[in-house]
C-alpha cells in the first residue's frame, strides 16, 4: 500500500485531522451529490413517464398517430390507453422506491422500442434524441446499488 492510501480515511468516515467547524465544501458536496443524485434521477425519470402516461390516458387520440400501422381505430385507442397505464405504473414505482432496477430496465426496454419505432417512421428528429436521453438515464439507473427515499416492505 501506498503511504497516500494508507492515511486516506476508509468512506463515510470523517477525518479526525479535520475540525468539524470548517468543512471542506467540496467534501460535503460531492458526498451530497454521492447520496442523493441517483435518487434525483429516480424522482426525474418517474416524473417524465408520469407526465406523458397521463397524457396518453387523458387524450389518447392525440398519441395514436405513433402506434405501428395497426388495423382498427379502437385496437390503437386501446394500445394507446394501455401504454399510458403502463407508463403510470412505471412511474409510481420509481416514485416509491420499488424494484427500482427492474423498473429501470423495463423502462429502457419501452423507451428502446419507442426510440427504434420512432426512427424507422420519422427518421431522426428532437422527439427521438430526446428519447434517447431519457433512455440514457433509465439505463444508468438500472445499474445503480444506491438510493434514498426507497419503500421498505
Amino acid at each position: 500500500m501506498t503511504p497516500d492510501k494508507a492515511q486516506a480515511p476508509a468512506r463515510g468516515v470523517t477525518n479526525p485531522r479535520r475540525s468539524a467547524a470548517s468543512p471542506n465544501p467540496g467534501e460535503w458536496v460531492g458526498e451530497l451529490a454521492e447520496d442523493w443524485a441517483p435518487t434525483a434521477a429516480r424522482v426525474l425519470l418517474g416524473l417524465v413517464l408520469a407526465w406523458f402516461g397521463y397524457h396518453e390516458l387523458v387524450q389518447p387520440s392525440l398519441w395514436t398517430g405513433y402506434v405501428p400501422v395497426v388495423s382498427g381505430s379502437t385496437l390503437v385507442v386501446l394500445l394507446v390507453l394501455a401504454h399510458g397505464w403502463l407508463l403510470l405504473v412505471l412511474a409510481v414505482a420509481m416514485f416509491a422506491g420499488i424494484a427500482i432496477r427492474a423498473v429501470a430496465a423495463l423502462t429502457a426496454a419501452l423507451l428502446l422500442e419507442i426510440v427504434i419505432s420512432l426512427t424507422i417512421s420519422s427518421g431522426l428528429s428532437d422527439i427521438v434524441l430526446r428519447d434517447v436521453g431519457v433512455l440514457g438515464l433509465a439505463v444508468c439507473l438500472t445499474a445503480t446499488t444506491r438510493q434514498r427515499l426507497l419503500l421498505r416492505g
